[in-house]
């Protein structure tokens, strides 16, 4: 493993022990399964329009931290080629397993962003910058697998008052969406951390909408004003 990894070994330790459950929508990451449409048209609508283009067919994107591959697989549905990473070997299995079951066709891997030397129309990072040891190294690292022009889209949770009141004591304790010790609040970043360490990387923010949850109808929205927990974060790369 190369000196600028970003690979926290005791996070991949404490997801690898659900990662059977990845597709068990009622399961450990049903969070996930539940916002994964509307992130899913987010992302969709900030490629299409990056790009001028009506889909995303033949894009190349590549998927760090996939996980089980939810996001993963679909956006292979919509046309995209994947190539997706992650350090837990037992999700990489279990992403395969499940493509295959669905006849999607997708790259996975099991290792280190780092190690990639390929470029990419597109690099997502989603729900994963709160879990690695070096944020600034991490954007680092998916700076240099953008192709010119390339986008870089994130996903993560902002370091609030309100972010620790919802995304800990209600989503681990309360309400048990996910595993106790899922999070860290203090590994939450904010926008403007986010910002500030891209623009050493040739990264520019244009666009960051938040992601809320809707109680009355048990959904996820997106929200041009809300950035207090979840939200999203596009980044073109001006080499």
């Amino acid at each position: 493993m190369q000196n600028n990894s970003t690979i926290d070994q005791s996070e991949i330790k404490h997801f690898a022990k659900d990662s059977s459950k990845w597709w068990d929508e009622e399961g450990p990451f049903k969070p996930l399964h539940r916002l994964n449409p509307v992130r899913i048209e987010y992302i969709n609508e900030q490629i299409c329009t990056h790009f001028s283009t009506p889909d995303i067919s033949d894009l190349n994107i590549i998927d760090i931290g996939c996980g089980g591959g939810l996001a993963s697989e679909a956006l292979t549905e919509l046309g995209a080629n994947l190539t997706s990473i992650d350090a837990d070997s037992n999700a990489i299995e279990v992403a395969k397993s499940h493509a295959k079951s669905q006849d999607l066709e997708i790259n996975y891997i099991c290792g280190d962003a780092a190690d990639i030397k390929d470029k990419y129309d597109v690099v997502m990072a989603l729900e994963i910058i709160e879990h690695v040891s070096d944020i600034n190294e991490f954007i680092k690292i998916c700076a240099s697998l953008l192709k010119p022009d390339g986008l870089l889209i994130m996903s993560t949770i902002n370091r609030t008052p309100k972010s620790y009141a919802l995304g800990i004591i209600a989503a681990e304790y309360i309400l048990r969406w996910v595993p106790r010790g899922t999070h860290s609040w203090k590994k939450f970043v904010k926008p403007s951390e986010i910002a500030k360490q891209a623009s050493k990387h040739n990264l520019t923010p244009h666009n960051i909408t938040g992601l809320t949850f809707n109680p009355l109808n048990n959904e996820f929205q997106l929200s041009e004003t809300d950035l207090d927990v979840n939200y999203l974060m596009t980044l073109s790369s001006h080499n």
